[in-house]
């Protein structure tokens, strides 16, 4: 109840009402999920995250101030199509432009690849080793090889060193090569290229024999030949054909008897081919 001043204000006279409570309302917000994640990570990888999963281009800079420095950072593009500013349009990233490739509707299209094979050079490796050094201190590793076969067949019919004589029977006859077997007439091969130092009639039982001068003291000799085609002071090559194959000389049958000397001196021939 209230009473009218002579101002003209009302005052109370009762006891004044309460005012209403307002309720009060509690409202919990979801928790996000990966918000201790990104709080445990810096700054800079949020950044650098979210420019490469919404594509910001191929050389986005970043600049982040931080304690009076300024770090730029080059973003890559994860696509070919990256958003443009304002309006969210789409425009296609510079890429480098490729040639067209055309081709008739009946062509056919070979996607095998090619073979690709490499071949060694025997003579640029005998080259090599004859002019670094005496072929006399060449030691047997580094020479195995660098001979090539004198005969398209190699079928050895009796080695370099002692043995017992075809012709007298005797024990003790030092040979001084390695005999291939081979019938009369079977083309003889160059074992390496040279300049032929001998060819005609071996005196010492060789028959008709080839030498071959490949330099730096190594010289190779073909013997009991059926015929020659070279001369003396002719080049030859590798794998060039020499001679034929016979039983001339002190020789029991067909065959090729083929030496290979070092500085004058005979070496088993199987530690150059």
């Amino acid at each position: 109840m209230t009473t009218q001043t002579v101002r003209g204000r009302r005052r109370a006279t009762g006891p004044a009402s309460e005012y209403p409570v307002a309720e009060a309302v509690m409202t919990v917000r979801p928790r996000d999920a990966h918000r201790d994640a990104r709080r445990r990570r810096g700054l800079f990888s949020q950044v650098t995250d979210f420019a490469s999963a919404s594509g910001v281009g191929q050389k986005a800079g970043i600049a982040l101030a931080a304690t009076g420095l300024v770090l730029t950072v080059t973003v890559p593009s994860t696509g070919p199509m990256v958003a443009t500013s304002d309006t969210g349009s789409t425009a296609a990233a510079s890429v480098a432009a490729q040639p067209e490739v055309s081709a008739a509707a009946s062509a056919k299209i070979d996607f095998n690849r090619t073979a690709v094979a490499t071949k060694g050079d025997p003579d640029g490796k005998l080259k090599q080793l004859l002019s670094a050094q005496s072929a006399g201190t060449i030691t047997r590793a580094a020479s195995t090889g660098s001979l090539g076969a004198p005969l398209e067949q190699m079928v050895t019919a009796s080695p370099f060193g002692f043995r017992v004589s075809p012709i007298t029977g005797g024990a003790g006859e030092f040979h001084r090569g390695q005999d291939y077997a081979a019938q009369c007439g079977t083309s003889v091969f160059a074992a390496a290229s040279g300049t032929v130092t001998f060819s005609g009639w071996h005196p010492y039982g060789g028959g008709n024999r080839v030498v071959i001068d490949h330099g730096n003291g190594l010289e190779t000799t073909y013997n009991h030949l059926s015929s020659s085609s070279v001369q003396v002071g002719q080049k030859v090559n590798r794998g060039d054909v020499v001679a034929l194959s016979g039983t001339t000389g002190a020789s029991t049958g067909c065959h090729l008897h083929f030496e290979v000397m070092v500085n004058g001196e005979v070496v088993d021939p199987l530690g150059w081919l």
